[in-house]
C-alpha cells in the first residue's frame, strides 16, 4: 500500500477540498464583466506565479506553487522562513479580496502597505496583516487579536468569523486614507482608523511597538505570508481606490 505523511494529506486536501454550497458558481481566478467594470484585476492568473516575487528581491520561493487553480505554500518547516510572496506593484487606497484555505494547525496571513527598507529583514516589519490562522488547532487561536480575520495584534474578530480547517475561508480588505477595514466571510473583524494619534498608540500597545517603520507607510506591496505551514490562495482581486494613493 502507498503510503502519505500527514501533512502531504494536509496539502492534498487544500487544493482538492471543494468550494461550501451557496459560493458563487463564477470560475475561480477569473473576473465577471462587472468586476472588469468596476476596475477589479485578478493578481493571481490560476496558472503561475507571474507579477509575483520574493520580499527580499528576486523570483518566488520553489515553496509556493501554482497547482489546479490555487496558490499554495508546500512548505512544512512550521517556522517562518522569509520565503514571503509579495505583489510586483505597489498599491495604496485599495479594496482587496480573495480565498483561502489553511490545514489542520495552518497559520499565515495577508500583508499590506509594505516596503522593504535599510534595517528592515521582515515584511512584518513594515506591513500590516491580516491573519490567516487555523483557529482550532494553532495556539495563536487562543489570544484573541490573533484569531483569523484580526488586524493581526491589534483587533479582535468574532470567533464565528473564520471557517474550520480545510474549508475555504473569504477575506474582503479595504484601505482609504487614515481608514482600515477587514472583513472574513462578511463579518467585520477590523475597523480602525490610520496614520493618526489614535493608530500610532494602538501601534505602541502590539508587538510592533519596537518597530519604528511598522505602518507608517501610505502604499507598499500585498504579500501572502511563509509561516511554513501549507495554505492555499485563490481569486485574489484587487481594485485601487479614488484617484491616487493613499
Amino acid at each position: 500500500m502507498r503510503s502519505f505523511s500527514i501533512a502531504g494529506l494536509c496539502l492534498l486536501a487544500l487544493v482538492t477540498t471543494p468550494a461550501p454550497a451557496g459560493q458563487s458558481a463564477t470560475a475561480p481566478n477569473t473576473l465577471s464583466a462587472t468586476e472588469r467594470a468596476e476596475g477589479w484585476q485578478l493578481l493571481f492568473n490560476g496558472h503561475d506565479l507571474s507579477g509575483w516575487r520574493c520580499f527580499g528581491g528576486g523570483a518566488p520561493s520553489p515553496h509556493w506553487v501554482a497547482r489546479d487553480g490555487v496558490l499554495v505554500l508546500t512548505s512544512k518547516t512550521g517556522e517562518m522562513s522569509g520565503g514571503d510572496l509579495v505583489t510586483a506593484d505597489s498599491y495604496g487606497a485599495f479594496e482587496l479580496t480573495l480565498d483561502w484555505k489553511v490545514a489542520r494547525g495552518g497559520n499565515s496571513g495577508v500583508l499590506y502597505l509594505a516596503r522593504p527598507a535599510p534595517g528592515v529583514q521582515n515584511i512584518y516589519e513594515t506591513g500590516l496583516e491580516m491573519q490567516v490562522l487555523d483557529n482550532e488547532g494553532h495556539p495563536d487561536g487562543k489570544i484573541p487579536s490573533h484569531r483569523a480575520g484580526s488586524l493581526y495584534d491589534m483587533t479582535v474578530p468574532p470567533l464565528s468569523a473564520a471557517h474550520p480547517a480545510g474549508s475555504w475561508n473569504h477575506a474582503r480588505l479595504r484601505v482609504e486614507h487614515g481608514h482600515i477595514q477587514q472583513w472574513l466571510n462578511g463579518t467585520l473583524t477590523a475597523d480602525v482608523s490610520f496614520g493618526d494619534e489614535a493608530w500610532r498608540k494602538r501601534v505602541a500597545a502590539s508587538k510592533f511597538a519596537s518597530m519604528p517603520l511598522f505602518g507608517t507607510f501610505p502604499s507598499g506591496v500585498i504579500g501572502l505570508q511563509d509561516h511554513g505551514a501549507p495554505v492555499a490562495f485563490r481569486n485574489i482581486k484587487i481594485r485601487k481606490l479614488g484617484a491616487s494613493a493613499l
